[in-house]
Formats: C-alpha cells, sequence, structure tokens
C-alpha cells in the first residue's frame, strides 16, 4: 500500500527568492493589524472589562432597538447587545451590580429575564457570567503577561539552542503571528476573552514547534553543506521540512474546520483563532523566521569541524542531490 504524499520526494521550491516580497507583505500585514486594533480595537469580553453577560435565545431574530430599550427601561446602566453566533443568540451585556454577593446578581438577570420574557415570550435564557472590576483587570494583566513571557522564553531557548539569529528571527515570526491574530479579531469584532487567550498561546506552542523543526534542519546542513551558499541551505532545508509542515498544517485544520462548523458558537472564536494561527503560522515559519536568517548575516563556518563520514562536501554554489 503506497503512502500518501502531498509533496513530491524531488519538491524544490525556491522560497528564498520571495523574500523581499514576503517581507513586505509582512510588515504591510503587521501595520495593518497594529492599526486596525488601534482605531477599532477589541471587544472584549466580560473576563477583561467587567460586568455581566447574560445570554438569550430566541425563536426568531429580535429586533436589537425594541430589546434594548426594553433593558434601558429597567434603570441597570448602559447596556450592550451583541448577536452571538446566529442573529437569532444576542449576548447582553450590563455593568457589574453593586454588590458583589451572587444573591444580587441572580436578582439583576431574574429583573432582566422578567422584562425580556414580557416583551419577546419565545426568549430562552441561556447563560450569564458576571466578573468584577478588580477581576478583570487582573485577568488583562495576567494574560498580557503570559503572552509576553511565553514569546520572550521561546526567543531565549532559541539562542541557547541554536544561535542569536534564529532567537531574534524565532520572535520577530511569533510576534508577526500574534499580531494577525489581534488584527483578525479587531476587524471581525469578534469577542476577545480568555478562550481567545488561550488559543494564542497555543498558536505560539505551534509556530514555535514548526520553527525548530526548520531551525534544527538549516544547522543540521549549516554543518554538513559549509561551502554553500545561505540561500541554498535555507532552500534545501525548508524544501526538506515541507512534507512534515504540509501534513502537519493540514491535519490539524481539518480538526478545527470540523470543530468550526460543530462546536456552536461557544468555540468559535477559539477555532476561528487557531485556524488563523496555523494558517499565519506555517508562512511565517517558511517565509519568514528561515529566510529572516540570512538578512541577520547568518553564514556557515566552513573552518569548523568535518563533513559527516561518507557525506561529500558540494562545492560552493552547488546543491545537493536528492536521493
Amino acid at each position: 500500500m503506497r503512502l500518501l504524499k502531498l509533496v513530491p520526494d524531488n519538491t524544490n521550491l525556491p522560497f528564498v527568492s520571495l523574500r523581499a516580497w514576503a517581507f513586505g507583505l509582512t510588515m504591510l500585514l503587521s501595520i495593518a493589524a497594529i492599526g486596525l486594533t488601534a482605531v477599532r480595537g477589541l471587544n472584549l469580553g466580560v473576563d477583561f472589562v467587567g460586568g455581566l453577560m447574560i445570554e438569550e435565545k430566541f425563536a426568531t431574530p429580535p429586533h436589537l432597538d425594541s430589546l434594548r430599550s426594553t433593558i434601558d427601561n429597567l434603570g441597570l446602566g448602559e447596556v450592550r447587545l451583541q448577536q452571538f453566533g446566529d442573529p437569532r443568540t444576542v449576548s447582553i451585556r450590563l455593568p457589574p451590580p453593586k454588590s458583589t454577593d451572587k444573591g444580587a446578581t441572580d436578582a439583576v438577570v431574574q429583573k432582566v429575564q422578567a422584562a425580556i420574557n414580557a416583551k419577546f415570550p419565545d426568549a430562552k435564557f441561556s447563560k450569564q457570567d458576571a466578573v468584577s472590576g478588580k477581576v478583570s483587570g487582573e485577568l488583562i494583566w495576567k494574560g498580557a503577561l503570559a503572552v509576553v513571557l511565553a514569546v520572550f522564553g521561546i526567543g531565549l531557548f532559541a539562542i541557547f539552542r541554536f544561535e542569536w539569529q534564529f532567537g531574534v528571527s524565532t520572535v520577530v515570526a511569533i510576534v508577526h503571528d500574534v499580531l494577525m491574530t489581534l488584527g483578525f479579531f479587531a476587524l471581525t469584532q469578534l469577542e476577545f476573552d480568555l478562550n481567545i487567550v488561550a488559543a494564542v498561546l497555543t498558536i505560539i506552542g505551534y509556530s514555535i514547534n514548526d520553527k525548530i523543526v526548520i531551525d534544527d534542519r538549516i544547522r543540521e546542513n549549516m554543518r554538513r553543506y559549509r561551502k554553500m551558499d545561505m540561500p541554498q541551505i535555507v532552500d534545501l532545508s525548508v524544501n526538506e521540512t515541507l512534507p512534515r509542515t504540509v501534513m502537519t498544517s493540514l491535519t490539524i485544520l481539518i480538526a478545527l474546520v470540523a470543530l468550526l462548523i460543530f462546536g456552536g458558537h461557544v468555540l468559535q472564536g477559539f477555532t476561528a483563532a487557531m485556524i488563523l494561527g496555523i494558517v499565519v503560522g506555517t508562512y511565517s515559519s517558511i517565509y519568514v523566521s528561515s529566510s529572516l536568517l540570512i538578512t541577520l548575516g547568518l553564514r556557515p563556518d566552513p573552518t569548523k569541524g568535518d563533513a559527516p563520514t561518507g557525506k561529500a562536501v558540494p562545492s560552493e554554489g552547488m546543491p545537493p542531490k536528492k536521493r
């Protein structure tokens, strides 16, 4: 039985030749993501802004102005409505109750539920979530700290595991992946909560896994083909690891698409972030991180060590023959 091969054995794509275009596209997308996040902002969930979130499901899509007017008449403070997943599911956000007692929160929920049922008899209560302002501030700080420490720790690992150029290129690529995720949520205004922070950390973990595999192959080929030009080494290494990269990304995407379709609106934001992260992470591993090593001046040192036994060192400028 023949094994399925999505990438032929003799694949030799010139990735490095496109690095100027890739760097330009990466810079443009990063600037756009920063601009979108600054101008539109993120639709922060209750986890980060504090307050009370009530989710209601309707038999038919409600008129949001009428629903907002109904809740405004209760005098509970500013009301924010958002259709969640589908037009029949509405997320209602209210300021946190003055009292932190659970009974006070339940009283507000019951009051809102009664007013909605009087106007929309088909409405059904789905869930509620309440977070105080102090807790939400701590969650913002800890979530941001977790992402920063993860990126910093990965950069240090790459520096000590390989060389400083690998650490810098890895951090640049991961920061790009994180910015793309933030820009996507600023553009779509999907709710950004702790689940998305978990997705961002998962994306970072996937990205570093792919990058380390490619970096390890680049370092191995730098020792094996010490007289070869660095662009050729990078192209060779990326092509050698391409079957593994494509197969891993594709299988994960299949699982994520199924989760996006059948997982319901609760997992919609998390799954969308993961799908975007896999695509962007694969792109940055191939076109950004590896090619950036050339710009940072990484070169094989022909004076270090000997070629592996039985391996001829190709003359400069000659790529190795694939078997």
